[in-house]
């Protein structure tokens, strides 16, 4: 399995703290976002190789950062090409553009770089292993305005994905969708395809949503929290939180 870990936006809502430098390479305290969340996914047994899409601003800063690393999978840095918000290819399209710069054909773990996780992904890759299908995870979000800004789903009894929605105005449930998914290669062709069958590029659930309609996939109970930095208030949070 590859852990592909999507890094190649521009973090505009930081301001001058991202302007030229990664907001996963961050420091919360001796470690930064990504590494936080490398330690954890670095002793899953089933992951080979750590995969780090960014773009070509960001790209030696990671190319840096990585030649300091010691973990026990390889990391290898992506380059998407890109140097502006304006021209970015979104997470669908950076996915997609490392599957092919790769010749991936491995399952994939596919991560959001830009949060605090409270749980282990060692958890979520048994599950998607006892499904035998491509999985998200979902948590519970009382509140009705962060579920219209985010992916809701619909399962049944076993977890199985009955229906997802990007944002929706009337939620229909309360599970919330984390940027956070396994794609197993049996869904590969679906994926290549994706984008030239209407899935959106930007928002890397747009891919999640459109697998849910034309595959089976299943949804994993979250077992522990996770903290989004999304801006600078969120960040110094953090910081403040969870910097000691």
């Amino acid at each position: 399995m590859k852990n592909i870990v999507i890094a190649a936006g521009y973090a505009t809502r930081l301001g001058e703290l991202t302007k030229n430098y990664p907001k996963p390479l961050l420091k919360i305290g001796s470690k930064s976002i990504l590494e936080r969340m490398l330690d954890d996914i670095d002793a899953i047994p089933d992951v080979d190789e750590h995969i780090i899409v960014t773009n070509h601003r960001f790209a030696p800063v990671f190319e840096e950062w990585a030649s300091l690393q010691h973990y026990a999978k390889p990391v290898t840095i992506i380059d998407d090409g890109t140097s502006t918000n304006e021209t970015r290819l979104g997470a669908v399209g950076d996915l997609l553009y490392t599957m092919a710069e790769r010749h991936i054909e491995d399952d994939m773990l596919v991560v959001a770089a830009d949060n605090l996780l409270f749980f282990s992904f060692r958890d979520f890759v048994d599950f998607a292993k006892a499904k035998q299908t491509s999985c998200i995870m979902y948590h519970e979000q009382p509140s009705i305005e962060k579920l219209q800004r985010t992916g809701v789903i619909v399962i049944d009894g076993n977890n199985r994905v009955l229906e997802m929605a990007e944002k929706p105005q009337e939620p229909k449930t309360h599970h919330a969708v984390p940027p956070f998914y396994i794609y197993l290669k049996q869904d590969f062709d679906l994926i290549r395809h994706a984008l030239e069958n209407g899935c959106g590029n930007d928002a890397p659930g747009n891919l999640a949503h459109y697998l849910a309609e034309h595959t089976t996939m299943h949804a994993w109970p979250m077992t522990g929290g996770r903290f989004d930095i999304g801006s600078l208030d969120t960040y110094y949070e953090a910081c403040k939180k969870y910097g000691k």
